[in-house]
């Protein structure tokens, strides 16, 4: 079976869809729009933050591997699916980084909102599909109620988040600092999310498209057996990655995918950004998690057979990989 393949326990933790109709297309003309976000003024940009919910513009505000500040990438985020995810103000007020409104910039760069939106609801609708077939291998192995599942949880859920990612060019000094590191442009982590859609990157060179620089650069992920695999997939697939909560919910039968991103290195990436897009696809603030025993993740934070609420698991990793602003 291509799940257990995939994301199954001897797995290597990602799949691929191809011949997704319409999606060549949608990637390009929001990729395309991450270097123009990015050159935004910075009074511009400062308006699109929300530093309580990080919906909008991100600089600076995550720490990597060495407890630095993250400025090696801009994040842009917003829902998809959802302008205005609740109108309760308690909600908004407890769990800010899924209730919050999107901010879009409608003057500076309009046509950004629509090209995030279809391009995030049709990485959605085929995650749909790859977990229906999660929850037909899950149920071989443990009984669930319908609503149970994970598609039930995904499709009840108000908090899924997309997130244009750019990595900001490097200068040929730049290299060697980090560049031996295979974790150089974003370090190793799992997803807490329930899946994970991601387009491949867009490389550009002053504004024009240039081949990947950099035959050892790209995503990385670590296998169920420590070794580390670079996942190679084209501009016109969807990959598909499990997160933590998946993991939690399936009691262990689909693996997390440790996984993080290289920087190029050499003559020829200097000056080179990168683009690309994730979409999280994750339960809803107030949906349960119990937390098994065999599957004891985060045991820094969270009790061995505890019970969460997704908003507040996330909220305790959000407290440990963001700086407090």
């Amino acid at each position: 079976m291509k799940i257990e393949e995939g994301f199954g326990p001897n797995g290597l933790g990602i799949l691929s869809i191809t011949d997704v109709p319409g999606f060549t297309t949608l990637r390009r003309n929001l990729l395309d729009l991450a270097p123009r976000l990015a050159s935004l003024p910075e009074e511009v940009k400062k308006e699109l933050e929300d530093p309580q919910s990080s919906f909008g513009w991100s600089h600076g505000k995550e720490q990597i591997e060495s407890g630095k500040q993250d400025l090696l990438k801009g994040s842009f985020y917003a829902n998809p699916l959802l302008d205005v995810p609740t109108t309760d103000a308690y909600l908004i007020e407890r769990y800010p980084s899924y209730s919050r409104a999107n901010i879009w910039p409608q003057a500076a760069l309009p046509e950004l909102e629509v090209a995030f939106k279809v391009l995030g609801k049709l990485i959605f609708d085929v995650g749909l599909m790859v977990i229906y077939h999660c929850d037909q291998y899950v149920s071989r192995a443990m009984k669930m109620q319908k609503d149970e599942g994970l598609k039930e949880v995904l499709l009840r859920s108000r908090c899924h988040k997309g997130r244009l990612l750019y990595y900001f060019p490097a200068h040929l000094s730049d290299h060697g600092k980090d560049g031996d590191s295979t974790s150089s442009w974003c370090g190793w982590h799992t997803d807490f999310a329930s899946l994970t859609g991601l387009t491949c990157g867009m490389f550009k060179r002053d504004g024009v498209e240039v081949s990947f620089p950099d035959s050892a650069a790209g995503l990385y992920i670590r296998t169920r057996t420590g070794e580390i695999v670079k996942a190679i997939f084209g501009e016109d697939e969807i990959a598909y990655q499990i997160g933590e909560t998946t993991e939690i919910l399936s009691q262990g039968y689909l693996c997390a995918t440790p996984h993080c991103v290289r920087a190029p290195k050499g003559k020829e990436a200097s000056g080179v950004d990168r683009s690309t897009f994730a979409l999280f696809m994750q339960p809803d603030w107030d949906e349960k998690l119990n937390f098994p025993e065999q599957v004891h993740i985060h045991k820094e934070l969270i009790p061995a057979k505890g019970t969460l609420t997704f908003g507040e698991y996330s909220e305790m990793l959000l407290d440990k990989y963001y700086k407090k602003t």
